[in-house]
């Protein structure tokens, strides 16, 4: 099984917990910059975690295009798992439950709910704790795939 951190990032604060989440999941993961993602490289089985910032209350647009190209090319049989990164806030936006949405409506399994990490502020950096938050996740993400194997 193959496994991919697809992210963007603004600020470097959504690398930083994508990097993390393939750290922890092992399993040969890598965290790939949107820019420098092959969609040829996924395959039935695997395991895809997009990451973005929230972005006018959404994904940023290379990660919409990216996940439009996706659907297009279809997931089916791809594990799948979306997080975005934000500042704490009453009312925000949800970049995480657009993209999961993205992911299943494409045919990806989604093996766990949207995830989002917070950040200080709109550059960062990200609060403390969320890079070890994010290696927890990651860890709840294996621990899902068992039971989908």
């Amino acid at each position: 099984m193959n496994a991919v951190v697809l992210y963007d990032t603004a600020y470097g604060n959504t690398r930083t917990v994508a990097e993390s989440i393939a750290s922890a999941l092992g399993l040969g993961a890598s965290a790939v910059p949107v820019d420098g993602f092959d969609p040829a490289t996924l395959c039935p089985g695997d395991l895809l975690v997009v990451g973005s910032p929230i972005n006018g209350w959404k994904p940023t647009a290379r990660i919409a295009e990216s996940l439009a190209n996706l659907a297009r090319r279809g997931l089916n049989g791809v594990h799948a798992a979306a997080f975005d990164t934000r500042v704490r806030l009453f009312i925000h936006g949800d970049a995480a439950k657009k993209m999961t949405k993205s992911l299943a409506e494409a045919g990806a399994t989604i093996v766990s709910g949207p995830m989002a990490f917070y950040v200080k502020g709109s550059e960062g950096p990200l609060l403390e704790r969320e890079v070890e938050r994010a290696a927890a996740w990651a860890a709840d993400l294996a621990a899902s795939l068992q039971g989908h194997a």
